[in-house]
């Protein structure tokens, strides 16, 4: 069976079938290696022996379910992508990192197939998307990159169908939805975008029912969340947003279940995680936080196999 094949069966079996493990927010500001990780269903937190290879912001992160986690680039600038083995968590780093070293980038991935680190800022704003093949972790770059260089997007996948990059800025704020159909990785623009231009937002998905991004900055800080129901694109907000405007959250998903956004800056640095029920999409704060307050961390899941 192909892993192509296997990337379609995954989201068809994740969609409505909350059969995911833990999710998990990693690095952030104040720099830092530190990993918690959120069970599905109890969302108890604990925080992983093993961290980050180093401590870093602006850092990206995106998942093979079933399979491993990573976390890419970041600041200190730097091209590392450090992996997690589930269920162990045991970390190793990979041999190819990304193309350049980049902080501000946003991931999503293809479960079974492959992942993607998208945008950021390598010395320049930048357009480009360094994909990872799973299992091989081998890297190549897509020779069609983002629609536009932007630092600080946010990215989502509806894993077999397609993946998203959204909003970012440079100079000024995007709402520009930008689409990479699987597996053939071409992109379109979507016609509605985010419903405002948006920086250091985050995303996550409900795989094969619909994609969320939230948060940010819009000449300010926001508490929009914008969903984007799967196979249409159509864009609605919902009613209840975030509990507070903040940027530089990151979010997580347990397909089926419900996602989750955490972290971010808005007055200060903050430890709340938001979780979003689906397919309501009615909003709670979960008791337990972040294991400390930050800022321009990242997330990702394990949804099972």
């Amino acid at each position: 069976m192909s892993f192509i094949l296997l990337g379609i069966l995954n989201a068809q079996a994740l969609a409505g079938a909350g059969g995911g493990v833990a999710g998990y927010f990693g690095g952030g500001n104040p720099n830092t290696t530190t990993v918690d990780k959120f069970a599905f269903p109890s969302d108890s937190r604990t925080t992983l022996g093993t961290g980050l290879s180093s401590a870093r912001q602006q850092l990206a992160a995106m998942a093979d379910s079933g399979v491993a986690g990573y976390f890419g680039g970041g600041s200190p600038s730097t091209t590392t992508v450090d992996k997690f083995a589930f269920p162990s968590d045991s970390r190793t780093t990979l041999g190819t990192g990304l193309s350049s070293a980049t902080e501000g980038l946003a991931g999503m991935g293809n479960s079974g197939v492959a992942g993607y680190f998208g945008g950021g800022y390598d010395g320049n704003f930048t357009a480009t998307v360094n994909k990872f093949a799973f299992p091989s972790d081998s890297r190549s770059t897509l020779g069609t990159g983002l629609s536009s260089t932007v630092n600080k997007p946010g990215g989502m996948a509806n894993s077999g169908v397609a993946g998203y990059f959204a909003g970012g800025g440079n100079p000024s704020n995007r709402t520009t939805v930008d689409k990479f159909a699987f597996p053939s990785d071409s992109r379109s623009t979507l016609g509605t975008g985010l419903s405002a231009g948006t920086v250091a937002l985050a995303g996550m998905a409900d795989s094969g029912v619909a994609g969320y991004f939230g948060g940010g900055n819009a000449s300010g800080n926001v508490t929009t969340v914008n969903k984007f129901a799967f196979p249409s694109d159509s864009r609605s907000t919902l009613g209840t947003g975030l509990t507070a405007g903040v940027e530089g959250l990151a979010a997580m998903a347990d397909s089926g279940v419900a996602g989750y956004f955490g972290g971010g800056s808005g007055a200060g640095n903050v430890a709340t995680v938001d979780k979003f029920a689906f397919p309501s999409d009615s909003r709670t704060t979960l008791g337990t936080g972040l294991s400390s307050a930050r800022s321009s961390l990242a997330g990702m899941e394990d949804g099972g196999v």
